[in-house]
């Protein structure tokens, strides 16, 4: 699969941040030639930083909203394929800041779609969304992509608004001027180098260092956990697959198998038992509490996804568990903890995954 993007023009919007710091990586390591736009690294310490990517590729510091610059830049680029991660990708910060959510999320990718829709070099666009894009209903079953969109928090209804507004731009220019693109909604992505707030793994590592248990706001809460490999996979297999197969663009879920959308408490007991179990060294146990909040902005309950769909058309099959994802966001973390090159893990991680069984 990577050795497609070999010499290949890149353009990644949102590469300084978690996803887009690991699909930066992994284009770089299949030889591609990357131009990255987006803001400063959303986190210190940041995976963006610790792997140095501003020395591999073409990185420019600007924000998605700022369609001159952001057009400049694309121009200069040329690519060849786009893929568009940048986002404020937060729930609890959307009710904070839900202007600048709207903003960065809905015009952010309008601009992205219109440098895509007057390039003269574009071959293939991912415009990457979210499994919180459909109406929840706290259904058990998973959601498939012809189900309704609309959001319930300003973050989900901002990408139900981006997945929306990409299929009419679809419809109305892309496919007159063949240029596939589509839309990717990928679930709960876990892994080493993510160090955002109000998530779940790094909540864990952060209460780790500080010798504190980790606190939860809701142990039932059920999601499509996956590692970020799996999708970040699937983003690059549509991308080279639509051009040759451009009827095969369009919407996709990616997500775990059905296993594998668990509990918040499940994922803490994966985390528990992988911890304690002493491979990685524990020096300090791990253990949560639940602390209700009754002033907490509103979070779906429960959120699956059907995803049929890319199996069909691709033969995609999910290849590692909830189980192993935890294990290998542990892993990673363990050589950022002991001063390693976590470039070296990440590596590693990409050739057990490429190499793993699906």
């Amino acid at each position: 699969m990577l050795d497609f993007y070999k010499n290949k023009k890149v353009f990644i919007t949102g590469h300084t941040g978690f996803k887009g710091a690991w699909l930066s990586f992994m284009l770089l390591e299949a030889g591609a030639e990357v131009t990255g736009y987006s803001l400063e690294p959303p986190t210190t310490p940041s995976i963006y930083k610790l792997c140095k990517l501003e020395e591999r590729m073409n990185s420019i510091i600007g924000d998605v909203r700022d369609y001159k610059k952001m057009r400049k830049v694309f121009e200069e680029a040329s690519p060849e394929v786009v893929f568009h991660l940048a986002a404020q990708p937060l729930v609890r910060e959307s009710y904070i800041y839900p202007r600048e959510t709207y903003e960065t999320n809905v015009m952010g990718t309008v601009n992205i779609l219109e440098c895509v829709r007057t390039s003269d070099t574009v071959k293939s666009a991912i415009i990457i969304t979210t499994d919180k894009v459909y109406r929840n209903d706290n259904r058990a079953e998973g959601y498939v992509e012809e189900d309704f969109l609309n959001g319930y928090d300003p973050y989900s209804n901002s990408k139900s608004c981006a997945d929306i507004l990409t299929d009419s731009y679809v419809n109305s220019f892309m496919k007159e001027r063949k240029i596939p693109v589509s839309v990717l909604r990928a679930g709960n992505v876990i892994g080493g180098g993510d160090f955002a707030k109000d998530r779940l793994v790094p909540d864990c590592f952060r209460a780790i260092q500080t010798n504190e248990k980790v606190i939860i706001r809701n142990p039932n809460a059920t999601r499509p956990f996956q590692h970020v490999l799996e999708p970040l996979a699937a983003y690059l297999m549509i991308a080279e697959a639509q051009i040759k197969h451009p009827e095969l663009a369009g919407a996709y879920n990616v997500g775990p198998d059905e296993k594998d959308v668990q509990s918040v408490s499940e994922m803490l007991m994966h985390f528990q038992t992988i911890w304690n179990s002493g491979e990685f060294g524990k020096d300090i146990p791990f253990d949560w509490m639940y602390t209700e909040n009754t002033n907490a902005p509103h979070e779906a309950a429960m959120l699956s996804l059907n995803c049929d769909k890319i199996k069909k058309n691709f033969a995609w099959k999910p290849r590692w568990s909830a189980h192993e994802a935890v294990y290998k966001s542990i892993e990673w973390m363990q050589y950022y903890l002991k001063g390693k090159d976590v470039s070296i893990c990440m590596q590693k991680q990409m050739k057990d995954y490429f190499s793993s069984k699906k």
